[in-house]
Formats: structure tokens, sequence, C-alpha cells
């Protein structure tokens, strides 16, 4: 596995992530040594061609901060007419996506380790998304952490940018302020229509995993809110 994080002096210092020292499982170490050449993308000065990387012209998932990869391999497993490109900074998410595509022998799953605001600004082409999913980022709760949330105005710009025509973003969050937050965030770009009839909030999509993260709130008592814009 050759991608690595960017490098401390790169320009764009607010980072929505923190790379925590999370365990990583032999198997896991093995996935990323052994397995990444299959399934990873290695980045370089130039925009990913989608079509070479999957060796095929189909519609393209994104989901950006698939942790353990409980959604996006059940997905991938469910539309193999379908590619999903999954985006992750902890390497034991990553072993362990690499660990379940190989063990499912699918063909659709990419993945990236790096920042994904950098990927989205500097490795996607405008309009080669067809869907977006961003479930349980960090709400960074405290106030002065809220320069941190990934979901920012400029994120919501380049977002629609790489969204093709009718294309769809999709977000979950079980922290309330950070939904309204992103409520207001996305109904202001003015490339993106909300999916809601109410201008709000959407009913979960049917076929999403539940997640760790998800599962956690739950046992917490927390609720969840769905949001859903679509690409004028």
């Amino acid at each position: 596995m050759t991608s690595q994080l960017p490098p401390a002096e790169h320009p764009r210092s607010i980072r929505s992530f923190v790379v925590r020292g999370g365990r990583t499982t032999d198997a896991q170490r093995r996935a990323l040594e052994e397995l990444w050449p299959r399934y990873g993308v290695d980045l370089s000065s130039a925009r990913l061609d989608l079509d070479v990387l999957f060796g095929r012209r189909a519609p393209r998932t994104l989901e950006i901060g698939f942790g353990n990869g409980e959604n996006l391999i059940a997905l991938a497993a469910s539309h193999p007419e379908r590619d999903y490109l999954g985006i992750e900074v902890h390497p034991p998410g990553v072993g362990r996506l690499l660990l379940a595509t190989a063990a499912a022998a699918l063909t659709n799953v990419r993945i990236v380790c790096h920042d994904a605001v950098q990927v989205l600004e500097s490795h996607i082409a405008p309009g080669a998304i067809e869907e977006v999913l961003i479930l349980f980022p960090d709400p960074w709760p405290k106030k002065r952490h809220h320069k941190r949330r990934i979901v920012q105005p400029p994120f919501a710009a380049c977002l629609a940018e790489r969204l093709a025509r009718g294309g769809v973003v999709r977000l979950a969050t079980d922290w309330q302020p950070y939904a309204e937050h992103m409520l207001e965030v996305l109904g202001a770009c003015a490339t993106l229509e909300n999916l809601s009839p109410e201008g709000a909030f959407v009913a979960r999509a049917a076929e999403r995993a539940t997640t760790r993260f998800e599962r956690r709130g739950e046992r917490l008592g927390h609720a969840v809110w769905e949001l859903a814009f679509r690409r004028r």
C-alpha cells in the first residue's frame, strides 16, 4: 500500500479527520500489503480515469469515510452493475474492506486511503459520479471545532460539481446540530435541490446497511437524521 496521507505542509491545514491509532490486526495488515495492488488506488498528480480504473463504464457511487466498509460492501455485492469507490483514512477500516472485497470476489470496488476533500478537488472529474454517500461523518460537536466539519460551503460546491446531472448525495448523522448545519449548507448550494418535499430531512434509504457508528448511536438512544440532495 503506497498511498499516503498528505504531508503536514499541504496548504489545506484544517482537516475534517484525525488519524487515530486504532489496532490493525495481522489479517488487516496482510490485506494492506497483499490486496492493495488489486483494489487500492495510488494517487498521482492526474485526475482518476474511472473507466480505466474499473475496466468499464458504469454508474458510480462514491462513499466518503466508509468506516469498516459494511455499507459499501453490501451495496457492491447487491449491485454488480454499479462501481463503488470508497475513501477512508483509517488503515484498519481499509484492511477490513479489502478482506471483505476479496472474500466476496467483487470486481466493482476500489479504495482510496487519502483526504476525501483533496481527492474530490484534484482527482475526480466534474460530472464523474452518480451518487455520493457520507454516512455519520465526525460531527465535531465543540464549537471551536466546527471548522473541521467536512460539510462546508466550498466542499458542497465541489461535491455538486463532481456529481453528474441528476446525481444524488445522501448523508446521515445522529447529531442533530450537525444535521441542521448540513441542511443549511447544502440548501444554500444553488446547484443542489433537496429531495425532501418539505425541504428538510428524508426517510432512511432502504438499502443502507447499518454501520458500526450507527449501532453505537442506537445503543445510546440517538435518533438519525438523513438528507438527500440532487444535482440540478
